[in-house]
């Protein structure tokens, strides 16, 4: 068949992108991002909220497969545009098209409660399609783990590569189920002789904590135990709101008043009509990762996990720092050291253009759009007091406080952040 493949550079779009090939269906991929692929779609969901933005582009299709999702609204995410408005344009675009076959993914337990906007659009989103005269199916995974994360996926393997474990309040059970198996899932429904008008609980066939999950990662990476400390409350908020500021500067951390929200009511759901209907039995998650065993590079992803935002907050902080300092308590300083230096007249405003230099970069490592302009101005704005510094005060290499030799890991640093700084 040839599939519309909604969502295709997210955790599950990506998967099931990987796979269709092999079974001899024929992709074309719609993402939001550039993607490096022949006959791929640019295309952000929440902009797309016409059936006319995309009939052009279900020309010559079988089957459509919207894998698009958010956690919650920022800069550059819109729940409600993404899961309702846009998935509806795109289900009336269907009928109208005569591509019958949608397959949708939701999230287990929207039909049951909404605590925050992610799950109530999610839910407006099931309910146009189910309004459509199509061979639709919805699907409801719990969280998706697989070798591939992104989002809680990824957090479960960061948090497991801490001494101390932080464990959240309020928060229930989850039934995770493997990446891999939601593939088989999509495969089985794409053949034109599977049922349809149906939706399906995508679970795991165990109740487990996060505490649990994040021991059975540990346990998979080699490590032993770790000591459990129990948030406070105030705590826990604390963190969130942290979340949605970061969110708000347009970075996606998992940790969120949206996902708090959610893990309230937990990720549980009933597996059995899955399995009756498909054939698959899900794995628990033990067994998925002993069958799998892990390697340095997932000892590496999960020890860099927690420090990525440290690095991306301290580098943002310090440039900003440098340049208040600058132009507050440290100005005469410098204006004495660019005099000694044989700047005359042109010390003190040679002091605030460095503190306007400073502050342009720290605010586009900040801004998560232009992060990696901002590194690499930072990069070459180091490169330039190295020089000019070593030109004007050459002494200064020999300071036993070492002023010039401390740039060289303030470089490093940013090198270390360019090379974490993709997020799929």
């Amino acid at each position: 068949m040839r599939v519309l493949l909604i969502g295709a550079t997210g955790l599950i779009g990506s998967a099931v992108a990987a796979r269709l090939p092999g079974e001899g269906h024929e992709v074309v991929p719609v993402s939001r991002r550039p993607m490096d692929r022949p006959g791929a779609i640019i295309l952000d969901m929440a902009r797309a909220t016409a059936p006319e933005v995309w009939l052009p582009h279900l020309r010559g299709i079988d089957a459509v497969v919207n894998c698009a999702g958010v956690l919650q609204d920022g800069p550059r995410e819109n729940t409600r545009a993404v899961h309702a408005a846009g998935a509806a344009a795109l289900f009336e675009a269907c009928e109208r098209a005569g591509v019958r076959r949608v397959i949708h993914f939701s999230a287990i337990g929207v039909d049951r409660a909404q605590p925050s906007a992610f799950s109530a659009s999610k839910l407006a989103g099931d309910e146009a399609l189910m309004a459509r005269d199509l061979d639709w199916v919805i699907l409801r995974p719990s969280v998706v783990l697989g070798r591939s994360v992104f989002g809680a996926s990824a957090l479960m393997r960061g948090l497991a590569a801490l001494p101390v474990l932080p464990s959240m309040p309020e928060t229930e059970k989850l039934q995770v189920v493997r990446l891999e198996d939601v593939v088989e899932t999509v495969l089985f429904f794409l053949d034109p002789r599977a049922p349809s008008r149906l939706s399906l609980e995508l679970a795991g066939p165990q109740a487990l904590g996060m505490d649990e999950i994040v021991g059975q990662y540990r346990r998979w990476l080699g490590w032993k135990p770790a000591r459990r400390y129990q948030l406070p409350p105030w705590l826990a908020r604390l963190l969130y709101k942290a979340g949605d500021i970061a969110a708000a500067l347009g970075w996606r951390p998992p940790v969120r008043t949206n996902a708090a929200r959610e893990m309230t009511r937990g990720a549980m759901g009933d597996p059995a009509p899955w399995s009756e209907i498909t054939g698959i039995t899900p794995r628990p998650l033990a067994a998925a990762l002993a069958a799998e065993p892990a390697g340095v590079q997932e000892k590496w992803f999960a020890g860099l996990y927690v420090l990525k935002p440290v690095i991306f907050v301290v580098l943002a902080a310090f440039w900003l720092a440098t340049a208040i300092i600058s132009v507050t308590i440290g100005y005469e300083l410098g204006v004495e050291l660019m005099v000694v230096a044989g700047a005359g007249a042109l010390a003190g405003p040679a002091v605030i253009a460095g503190a306007l230099a400073d502050l342009v970069i720290g605010l586009l490592i900040a801004w998560r759009r232009t992060t990696r302009l901002g590194l690499w101005g930072a990069l070459a704005l180091s490169g330039f007091y190295i020089v000019a510094g070593s030109i004007l005060r050459p002494d200064l290499w020999a300071e036993p406080l070492g002023p010039f030799l401390k740039i060289f890991p303030i470089v490093v640093l940013h090198l270390v952040a360019l090379a974490v700084l993709e997020e799929r």
